[in-house]
């Protein structure tokens, strides 16, 4: 197996499955058995999800908000996405832990590296709430950075499209798909893979990112066990 411990990034869209608002209880207990079958093979997994289907800071500076508040309501959303993550997780089985960055004492601990990597010894899933626990950085930058921390092999940025292209596919039907590509060439061709922060900082520490399809069942699972699955970084 290529990783022993991996960081998965889910975004905050995702948990809504069809619907337009909110959280999609069975699109939660999927991706609860998709953990699953990768903690039982052995893999230590740590989340970070985004809060974009409660609430966006951004969207609300951009509607007249202070944007420091914003980000702070954006950041109490994701604690919200990982209390719902860690009901599911627990439900299908697997021993869970939630840490948050901002202190919230009687819903979740709070982020202590040492403590989370015990935890992922122990085969604990760890989800990291709360963004990085200040304002104006995305929850992009907030994987990276505890992917560092806990020195994980690798992020998994679970998106609905199967990697990265040369445009959107869902808007331009003549875009082709890369299997490995650089930092560099991310950058020199202007491709969104993560925000600005986060993408430099995941290539200052040589840490690796695949972008793939997390609404296909076992793709995970294949990623894991070696298959070509999504888009790698490196």
């Amino acid at each position: 197996m290529e990783y022993k411990r991996i960081l998965l990034k889910l975004s905050g869209e995702a948990l809504m499955g069809d619907r337009q608002y909110g959280i999609d209880p069975k699109r939660l207990a999927e991706y609860a058995q998709e953990i699953k079958k990768v903690t039982d093979m052995g893999v230590e997994v740590a989340i970070v999800i985004g809060g974009g289907n409660i609430f966006r800071g951004v969207a609300g500076a951009s509607a007249g908000m202070d944007r420091v508040q914003g980000d702070h309501m954006g950041m109490l959303a994701t604690v919200i996405n990982g209390l719902a993550l860690q009901s599911a997780c627990e439900d299908a089985g697997i021993p869970t832990r939630l840490q948050t960055a901002i202190k919230i004492n009687e819903v979740a601990e709070p982020f202590i590296r040492r403590k989370a990597i015990r935890h992922l010894e122990k085969g604990r899933v760890v989800i990291f709430g709360g963004g990085t626990g200040n304002p104006y950085f995305t929850t992009d930058s907030a994987a990276v950075l505890r992917a560092i921390e806990i020195e994980a092999d690798v992020i998994l940025k679970g998106t609905r499209v199967d990697g990265i292209y040369t445009a959107d596919p869902e808007k331009d039907t003549s875009a082709t798909k890369f299997d490995l590509i650089s930092f560099e060439e991310v950058l020199n061709k202007g491709l969104k893979v993560m925000d600005t922060t986060a993408f430099t900082l995941s290539q200052e520490n040589k840490l690796p990112i695949i972008v793939f399809d997390m609404n296909t069942n076992g793709n995970l699972v294949k990623l894991l066990n070696g298959e070509k699955i999504g888009t790698r970084v490196q």
